[in-house]
């Protein structure tokens, strides 16, 4: 089983996934395809998804009995603690903490590039590990 949610997405991306899942209600998507499919599906999305958000989740063999992964999604991400997937939602104090941090490691020369770059990148935890 595979849902796929997406907000702020064009209404053609949304009649490509028809092909495949059904629309249970606008931009969430239920269905059932092979490993293969869904990876391809998921390509799709994030190419096509712009400035939208886009979310996965579909049942796999692990504690939890399923995976998740999500894009464009600035204020949230997917950590693997324990072997359990967990969302993380950043809230203003995380943001100010954040950029604390920043400021911190490139007065180092550890970091380049603004905090509104790296916060835009959602780790991939389609592997099991956040990269």
């Amino acid at each position: 089983m595979v849902v796929i949610t997406l907000e702020k997405v064009s209404r053609s991306l949304r009649g490509e996934l028809t092909r495949w899942l059904v629309e249970l209600d606008t931009g969430v998507f239920v269905g059932r395809v092979s490993a293969r499919v869904r990876e391809l599906l998921w390509e799709k999305v994030v190419e096509k998804a712009g400035e939208g958000r886009c979310a996965m989740a579909w049942n796999a063999a692990n504690e939890q009995g399923f995976r998740l992964r999500l894009h464009g999604h600035e204020d949230r991400s997917v950590l693997v603690l324990d072997g359990v997937e967990l969302v993380a939602v950043r809230n203003a104090k995380w943001a100010k903490a954040w950029k604390q941090h920043l400021r911190w490691l490139r007065r180092r020369g550890l970091a380049d590039g603004s905090a509104e770059d790296l916060d835009k990148k959602t780790p991939d935890t389609s592997e099991g590990s956040v990269r």
